[in-house]
């Protein structure tokens, strides 16, 4: 039953996806399988594992068992002759070691717990990063596409305008002036083409370098969206941050880790105490002498040891320790005030780039009707053919800054997420229903088929 529902859904996302663009979520499934860093990561949280596995089993019994078969030659000497035998030998030794008091074990095995947990909070500040970068490298795109998109449009007006100028000057109707003034312009526009051409191929690197595949096209931003500004106080928000942005939680495990290791190198002062129990069975004694028996020997033994001088290396090690607690404390502080920065400027931006769209929005109409006015104007020859230009060029420059302003609200909300650690792939579906040809049916069939292929990953 599961596989058929694996294969229809495996259908109707084929069909939906067929001659579509890609889209947000696509995308990011492409990152998910691609991503180095996020792979490195999970890495990262087997080696913790593994070395938490490690530190205990060195509290644990130790348990060591060997053998020895040796062929032996022994010469005695006499007055009158020497004696020589030669004879067989075997050693069976089995010995069982448990710690009873070893403090550097016990501070090793405590530090490698606070490792595995910076090791699986950093696991999940990768998982954030990714949403993150996706949706910035993917809207960064759309944004130089459309940048691209506006001068060529303002390329083709104007030559359009060129051509009936220029018939006009033909017909000594205007000034050659007026023909110099749209080639000037038509030649900046077009310069602006180059670089705007070499942004778009910037930005598509940027994508395909954390997708590893190029995208032919992808989905454009709708219309119609609802900019809301986020809702709270800025130092509610940042209390947030501090409490769930979990690259601060991991930096805080890593003092824990460090504050362990100086206990662990303080500690190699201390005596260690250890059980021994060892079962000795031998028929050679000592320089593998021949015994007339074996000889079977049970030895139960508490070994204490107790440091008394190292040349002065455990106070060394315990002085890189405790330089490095301070380290780790110190990039904790400077994570911090990063993450403050970040936070601000986040929430800041993002509501601030609300305000913008509204304003850009009216400002787009008031350029339309001044360049209306200005053809208007022109065509009656009150207006001169630069007035033209310069109202046309204002209202390109208004839609390429509210195309930009749009992306900016995107980009700083889901930047403001991160920072304060909520961002999840709920979020990515939200904003992927911004986009065009997204419906709720198509994000259910990607779910399903997800969960189908096992390659959901849910953000804890």
């Amino acid at each position: 039953m599961k596989t058929v529902k694996f294969i229809l859904a495996a259908l109707l996302f084929v069909i939906s996806r067929t001659g579509m663009s890609d889209d947000l979520l696509s995308v990011y499934e492409q990152a998910l399988d691609a991503d180095p860093h996020l792979k490195a990561s999970e890495v990262k949280i087997k080696i913790g594992n593994a070395q938490k596995g490690q530190a205990l089993g060195q509290m644990l019994p130790q348990i060591t068992a060997s053998t020895n078969w040796s062929a032996n030659s022994q010469t005695l000497n006499g007055l009158t002759r020497d004696v020589t035998n030669s004879y067989g030998g075997s050693r069976y030794v089995v010995s069982i070691n448990q710690t009873l008091l070893d403090f550097p074990k016990y501070w090793n095995w405590e530090r490698s717990k606070a490792v595995e947990s910076q090791y699986t909070l950093e696991n999940i500040q990768a998982q954030q990063t990714l949403l993150f970068d996706v949706v910035e490298k993917y809207f960064g795109v759309l944004e130089a596409e459309d940048e691209l998109s506006f001068y060529r449009s303002e390329t083709e007006l104007t030559e359009q305008q060129l051509e009936q100028i220029q018939k006009l000057f033909d017909r000594q109707l205007v000034k050659i002036t007026d023909v110099y003034a749209i080639e000037a312009r038509l030649d900046q526009v077009k310069a602006s083409i180059i670089e705007a051409e070499a942004k778009l191929v910037t930005a598509k690197e940027a994508l395909r370098e954390l997708t590893s595949i190029n995208s032919a096209s992808l989905a454009k931003l709708r219309d119609g969206i609802e900019y809301k500004e986020l809702e709270g106080k800025l130092e509610d928000w940042l209390e947030v941050a501090k409490n769930e942005n979990p690259a601060l939680a991991a930096q805080q495990y890593a003092i824990v880790a460090a504050d362990r290791d100086v206990s662990t190198q303080k500690s190699k002062h201390l005596p260690v105490v250890e059980l021994q129990l060892t079962y000795y069975n031998t028929n050679t004694g000592f320089q593998s002498s021949r015994l007339t028996t074996d000889t079977d020997i049970e030895v139960a033994a508490i070994n204490v040891n107790v440091p008394v001088f190292s040349g002065g290396t455990t106070t060394k090690q315990t002085q890189e320790a405790q330089h490095k607690l301070t380290l780790n404390k110190l990039s904790k502080e400077a994570q911090l005030r990063e993450l403050i920065k970040e936070t601000s400027d986040a929430f800041l931006n993002s509501n601030a780039s609300v305000k913008r769209i509204k304003a850009t929005q009216k400002a787009l109409e008031s350029t339309r009707k001044s360049r209306e006015a200005m053809e208007t104007g022109f065509s009656y020859g009150v207006e001169t053919i630069s007035d033209v230009l310069n109202a046309q060029k204002e209202e390109f420059k208004t839609m390429r800054e509210l195309a930009q302003a749009k992306y900016g609200y995107v980009k700083n909300r889901m930047r403001f997420l991160q920072a304060i650690g909520t961002i999840s792939e709920e979020n990515l579906v939200e904003v992927n229903n911004w986009l065009e040809g997204s419906s709720s049916q198509n994000n259910i069939n990607k779910e399903d088929l997800k969960m189908e292929t096992g390659k959901s990953r849910k953000i804890n």
